[in-house]
């Protein structure tokens, strides 16, 4: 199951991406029985905000939104027009602020950047079920 949206950009968009992510879910939930824990929903809504808010402060123009769903995993990507590559910053717990892409990195399975013919994709994998090793 995938599902895609166009994200304006605009101060809403990031409250928008988080409902059409639990949305998203909600369906797949009912539709393939799949079974989304309570973390998967969680870390899900955590990592569409913070890659859309990194979007939304760092490149100018429309979002992407996709979202698909395995038996395993739900996959989140964003794609945004600047081609700048992010990096995660080393960590430093004085700092206040811009450690999205860390938290992102932290609590995905997969994470990856993908250079594309205009902008970048930024793609998350969190795992639909709990399991060993994997609480917080």
């Amino acid at each position: 199951m995938r599902v895609g949206y166009a994200l304006d950009g605009d101060d809403s968009c990031i409250a928008d991406a988080r409902r059409h992510a639990a949305a998203f879910l909600d369906r797949a939930s009912a539709e393939q029985h799949l079974p989304v824990s309570a973390r998967a929903r969680d870390l899900t809504a955590l990592v569409v905000s913070e890659l859309v808010t990194n979007t939304r402060k760092y490149a100018p123009g429309p979002v992407r939104l996709e979202l698909r769903i395995t038996a395993r995993v739900v996959e989140v990507t964003v794609w945004d027009s600047d081609p700048t590559m992010p990096a995660a910053r080393a960590a430093d717990p004085n700092r206040i602020g811009q450690h999205g892409l860390e938290i992102v990195k932290a609590v995905a399975e997969d994470f990856a950047v993908q250079r594309e013919a205009v902008g970048k994709r930024i793609t998350a994998r969190i795992p639909l079920a709990d399991g060993p090793g994997r609480g917080f």
